[in-house]
């Protein structure tokens, strides 16, 4: 029997006696993807030793023997980066890893004692998971399959003003000028593309997120290709439909819908097909402070961008035929990241406010019955909490170091617990400072409430 088919068969056995889970990890740009992965890895492997998993009752109970990292099934997906990612954290000083650039997986074999043994059932069992790793801005392309090049183009932002207009201003000035009937120039249309992803990558770092297409960001082998050439086109609508569509195939307009349908077909669905759709539970990461900091724009913005991301999934509970041949994401969990970089008292603002973000969302979720819990995560813990007493006052305050090396004890602010109105933005004073990560020593990374997000992923499965 070929390895690749008894590589199948076995996987097929094992998600049969549901001994196998396929668990994806997502999260628009900083949200704390690799290290989320790191953490979660370096813990599992360190279960019943140095790791610190007490919301993980398979850990408390002392039946967590821990995990081993085995071949991955897809020989063809690059492995998750956890040796140069562990290398980055254990550096003098130590920094943060390489961010995600591409899809990437992990498998750990993870053996547990199982809690109630059934007859003649083994002593020691063992959990297979794979670990999926991929941008959250490739998510983002998916809802492009419910649209043609025209809807699209008509459902990209149109903001005339502000920092966001700023940031394309050389390619709307250039598409401007544009006649979609004109006979294409490649290399002027190319030019014009790179103005787009230009715009885009400009305002990633700017801090927003509804951005697309998502490969013009993280374009990996594609750098360059003429798929990647495309941008669209402000000031049409339906009511030119019949126009265009009479256009000759060699027009600036069939050009880049040609395009656009190649994208969509060749490199969105493949991946929808590929990968997405065989993930068995999806946990997806939000920078909500970040957003805070970077002022209402950008957290508007994420607003849209997460309930984009989140129309994506494929929704439903997983009968015994469903999971061995169409698996479907049967548990979520979201969480609010980097929530060492608050004080405690402020972490149930955290996680109320992601859930203010995605009400919409969760809506559907409950209407189709998919267990979903939200969290407030450190899954590198860089700060430790102190008290400062002044002037009879007791106030909270974390102590950590700065991305610049700056050794602070320092009060970030308050997280509103509901959605921000144009009040708060007007009288707000926080100022969460990143940090980087703290010297590791000899024990386990530190983290906060990784373990309850575990539990809430994996903990069925290790009963």
């Amino acid at each position: 029997m070929r390895q690749p088919l008894a590589r199948e068969l076995h996987d097929l056995i094992e998600r049969g006696r549901d001994r196998q889970l396929r668990l994806a990890v997502t999260g628009l740009s900083r949200a704390g993807k690799t290290a989320f992965l790191t953490s979660l890895v370096h813990q599992l492997r360190h279960a019943g030793l140095e790791a610190r998993l007490d919301l993980l009752p398979a850990a408390r109970e002392g039946r967590l023997l821990g995990a081993k990292r085995i071949a991955q099934q897809d020989l063809g997906v690059p492995r998750f980066p956890y040796d140069p990612a562990m290398a980055a954290l254990d550096a003098a000083p130590p920094r943060w890893p390489d961010p995600t650039r591409g899809i990437s997986e992990l498998r750990l074999a993870i053996r547990y004692r199982p809690k109630r043994r059934g007859f003649l059932g083994p002593e020691v069992a063992t959990l297979t998971l794979d670990l999926i790793d991929y941008p959250g801005e490739w998510l983002l392309d998916l809802p492009l399959l419910d649209h043609d090049y025209l809807s699209w183009s008509a459902s990209r932002p149109q903001r005339d003003d502000g920092e966001y207009a700023a940031l394309f201003a050389e390619w709307r000035s250039l598409v401007a000028e544009l006649d979609p009937a004109a006979t294409a120039d490649e290399a002027h249309l190319a030019r014009i593309a790179e103005a787009y992803a230009t715009g885009l990558r400009a305002a990633r770092e700017a801090g927003f997120a509804d951005l697309q297409p998502g490969r013009f960001l993280l374009p990996g082998e594609l750098d360059g290709a003429p798929v990647l050439q495309f941008f669209p086109l402000p000031g049409l609508g339906e009511d030119d439909l019949d126009r265009l569509k009479a256009l000759p195939a060699d027009s600036v307009y069939q050009t880049l819908a040609s395009r656009f349908d190649y994208y969509q077909r060749h490199i969105v669905k493949p991946f929808y097909l590929d990968h997405f759709r065989r993930f068995d539970r999806q946990l997806v990461l939000v920078d909500v402070l970040g957003a805070l900091n970077a002022g209402p724009d950008r957290f508007a913005d994420l607003s849209r961008a997460l309930g984009t991301l989140m129309k994506s999934f494929d929704y439903g509970r997983r009968s015994l035929l469903s999971r061995l041949f169409t698996p479907r994401i049967d548990r979520l969990a979201i969480a609010a990241t980097k929530a060492d970089h608050v004080t405690p008292e402020q972490h149930p603002h955290l996680v109320t406010l992601l859930e203010a973000l995605l009400a919409e969302p969760l809506k559907d979720l409950r209407f189709a019955d998919v267990p979903v819990k939200a969290f407030s995560l450190a899954s590198i813990r860089t700060t430790s909490a102190h008290r400062v007493e002044h002037q009879g006052r007791s106030t909270p305050a974390l102590r950590g170091i700065t991305l610049d090396n700056e050794s602070v004890l320092v009060f970030p602010g308050e997280v509103p617990p509901r959605l921000p109105n144009a009040d708060f933005w007007a009288r707000q004073g926080f100022d969460f400072r990143a940090f980087r990560p703290a010297p590791r020593g000899e024990g386990a990374l530190p983290h906060i409430r990784l373990d309850a997000t575990l539990d809430w992923l994996l903990g069925d499965k290790l009963q």
